[in-house]
């Protein structure tokens, strides 16, 4: 793959920005991270990181209710934001000539977001309601809820981003206020403009609109200091669900460990496609599974290695998490062929160019590197880096992560 080529830069209030020029398009991405997740909220005021992704659509001093919709579509983009534990990203889409729309847009609201009463009171009833609809009352929909809770003892990772409904209630606006203040400023964001763009006129823009907002006042970030996860965590649910399902988190590494790497390939050889060994296994050989899905999540901080399973029609969950276990201890103690190793590899490597393919693709990867690995040019590192994993590799990896504690949900139909 071709390097990713790209010039950096920072304002003297703090916002850092990275310009990627592509002319391959006549269009130009905008994607702005804040480094402020659910990690960084209060623990008796969640679900506030999620909430601002909300609220920042809701108007600035020069935009109003709604506006920043219309102006995008209007001008022939799309747009949109999301939430997780470590950051907060908005993102935008345009033709090459509607730079400046976006840049005004985004700083507008850095600089004069209105984060009034009535805006925060109709907000706080829409995620209310996304509660209710995705997690509370849809099927499965609290497992991560449940799995971070047990899988963390006091980090804040062991709650998810979508907060909790009491919080909601309970907080106040100055308590909104504050967490906009606090984290919504230049210093805690990097502003990525990737496509057909000149670099030079990106910065004069940049500056333009940028660099009369304020430095934001300095803050605590959390630290990675839980303790480990050693003991085997259990717990059995009944939910208005049809079949049961097996539901395992692992504690893991952070994204900066090169064991992340791994644990990728790991994901890939369990569950990725219909020759892996657990669908394989599981699904079509036993019949055991009507579904599986696993996936290595690293973060900032410890992450988590997850494990969903889905029953089939009749088979008990003890059945199915011991034959689980059965094939995770084969890969443990026998680790993997070099033609299975390099099959995920390949695989691999498809979904990373893939997932350069756009534009905005780049500028997210750009702000995820700068953001997590202080260095944007990492991103030219990602083939290389799951290239370097061995077969010891993998089964060391595996027996370092995946023979210690986890949590075990039993999810069963009431």
């Amino acid at each position: 793959m071709k390097p990713i080529e790209f010039v950096e830069f920072d304002l003297s209030n703090g916002l850092h920005c990275i310009v990627h020029e592509n002319h391959d398009t006549p269009i130009v991405a905008l994607n702005l991270w804040y480094h402020v997740g659910s990690k960084n909220e209060h623990p008796e005021r969640t679900g506030f990181a999620h909430l601002f992704e909300h609220l920042m659509f809701q108007g600035s001093r020069h935009v109003g209710k709604t506006e920043h919709f219309s102006y995008i579509q209007k001008a022939g983009g799309n747009l949109n934001g999301t939430t997780n534990e470590d950051r907060t990203n908005y993102f935008e889409t345009l033709p090459a000539s509607e730079l400046k729309l976006g840049l005004w847009l985004e700083s507008d609201r850095m600089m004069s977001l209105d984060v009034s009463a009535e805006n925060f009171e109709n907000q706080r009833q829409v995620v209310k309601e996304e509660r209710r609809l995705r997690y509370d009352n849809a099927p499965y929909g609290t497992v991560y809820e449940h799995l971070h809770k047990h899988a963390y003892i006091k980090h804040p990772y062991r709650w998810t981003t979508i907060g909790s409904m009491e919080h909601l209630d309970n907080a106040t606006l100055d308590d909104v206020q504050n967490f906009y203040k606090t984290f919504y400023a230049p210093n805690n964001a990097t502003l990525v403009i990737a496509g057909d763009v000149n670099p030079d006129k990106a910065r004069e823009a940049v500056e333009k609109y940028f660099g009369e907002i304020p430095r934001g006042a300095s803050f605590e970030r959390p630290i990675d200091d839980d303790l480990p996860l050693v003991d085997e965590i259990r717990q059995t649910i009944y939910d208005n669900v049809q079949l049961g399902g097996v539901f395992m988190a692992y504690r893991i590494c952070n994204v900066k460990s090169p064991d992340a790497d791994t644990l990728g390939l790991i994901s890939r050889v369990l569950s990725d496609g219909r020759s892996s060994r657990i669908y394989k296994t599981l699904v079509h050989e036993k019949r055991l599974a009507q579904s599986v899905n696993i996936f290595s999540a690293p973060a900032e901080h410890q992450g988590l290695f997850f494990v969903n399973l889905i029953a089939a029609q009749g088979v008990s969950l003890d059945t199915l998490e011991k034959a689980f276990d059965e094939e995770l201890h084969q890969l443990i103690t026998s680790g993997v062929s070099e033609e299975e190793l390099q099959k995920v590899k390949n695989a691999n490597e498809v979904a990373l160019l893939r997932g350069f393919s756009t534009v905005m693709s780049v500028a997210d990867n750009l702000a995820y590197f700068h953001t997590f690995f202080g260095n944007a040019g990492e991103i030219n590192q990602e083939l290389q880096k799951a290239e370097r994993v061995t077969t010891d590799e993998i089964r060391r990896v595996a027996e370092r992560y995946f023979t210690s504690g986890r949590v075990v949900l039993h999810w069963l139909p009431k």
